[in-house]
């Protein structure tokens, strides 16, 4: 089970506060640092100092860092146009020396688009976006040096596009793509990305889900084994029970109702827990970290809860 760090700076979180969290997280041996990509905090906390752009942070975290995977969950495809969104990876991939992965998604958030001036189409155009980016984004990365890309779609149209930068992954870095669609979203899974990526699903759940991924990828002669099955969990870990209550506090949350929903409990509890998500097909978990001053919650994990892990 490989287990990564994921942020939600939109909650209130500086740049520098997100760089010691990656940091802590490459010494500690988890494999990437992800961020959410929102623009609008949600529920009653304060946000401030306000929002961080998560290319812009990524870039920042790339250069400071030397192993860890960095990427966001998810870049929603309504902020930025497919073109200037793959310079924009393919930069921070070669400023990380390889390192970066793209989880991309329709948007859902309206509220942060009004607040910004950010245009919010409904739901059916905003997949028909999400599919024209994904088609562009892999198009530029994919296409030969010295060649041209062109692409015409229903929102986007592209002419003679040099189709540089390359990013240092050839054909380009790892897509990821996730969500509860029953149709559109698995199959643009089984067309563009590496891993489908679940969020805050029961392990049961989970395994419905994989499965009607598993069935879009044959539908589309993708071996199923080819992707990699994940989920993300809202993480709260003590040795003790002060702890485990002291970490829910701090995040607004109940024990009794984390323990249930995310990976709540001590370290051996979450082991099993993850346990269960890997019996279901989860090779890789997104432990959601919402208390980024909190740094020996993560050195608890990583020195307890990933060894005991590693081999499943």
């Amino acid at each position: 089970m490989d287990l990564r760090i994921f942020t939600e700076p939109q909650q209130g979180a500086s740049y520098d506060e997100l760089l010691e969290v990656a940091r802590a997280a490459e010494d500690h041996g988890f494999s990437a640092f992800f961020r959410s990509d929102h623009y609008l905090k949600m529920g009653n906390v304060s946000g401030r100092p306000g929002p961080t752009d998560a290319w812009i942070t990524l870039a920042g975290i790339a250069r400071e860092t030397s192993t860890i995977r960095l990427g966001t969950l998810v870049t929603a495809s309504t902020f930025r146009h497919p073109g200037v969104l793959a310079i924009s990876v393919a930069q921070v991939d070669a400023m990380s020396g390889g390192r970066v992965e793209l989880g991309i998604g329709a948007a859902w958030y309206d509220a942060e688009h009004t607040a910004y001036g950010i245009p919010f189409p409904p739901l059916g155009e905003r997949f028909e976006r999400l599919e024209e980016q994904l088609a562009v984004i892999t198009g530029l990365w994919a296409t030969p040096e010295e060649e041209q890309f062109g692409f015409t779609g229903r929102h986007y149209a592209l002419t003679d596009s040099p189709a540089l930068p390359k990013p240092t992954q050839r054909p380009g870095p790892p897509i990821i793509i996730g969500g509860w669609g029953p149709k559109r979203t698995p199959r643009l899974a089984a067309t563009y990305a590496a891993e489908f990526n679940l969020g805050f699903a029961s392990p049961k759940d989970s395994a419905t889900q994989f499965d009607v991924v598993r069935t879009a990828c044959r539908a589309q002669d993708r071996d199923p084994t080819s992707l990699v099955y994940s989920v993300a969990q809202v993480v709260c870990c003590g040795e003790t029970e002060a702890d485990i209550a002291r970490r829910a506090a701090t995040i607004g949350r109940e024990v009794d109702e984390l323990r249930e929903h995310g990976l709540c409990g001590t370290p051996a509890e979450v082991t099993e827990k993850l346990h269960r998500f890997a019996e279901v097909g989860c090779g890789r978990t997104y432990l959601q970290v919402l208390d980024l001053a909190d740094l020996d919650h993560l050195a608890l994990i990583g020195e307890v809860v990933l060894p005991a892990v590693a081999g499943i």
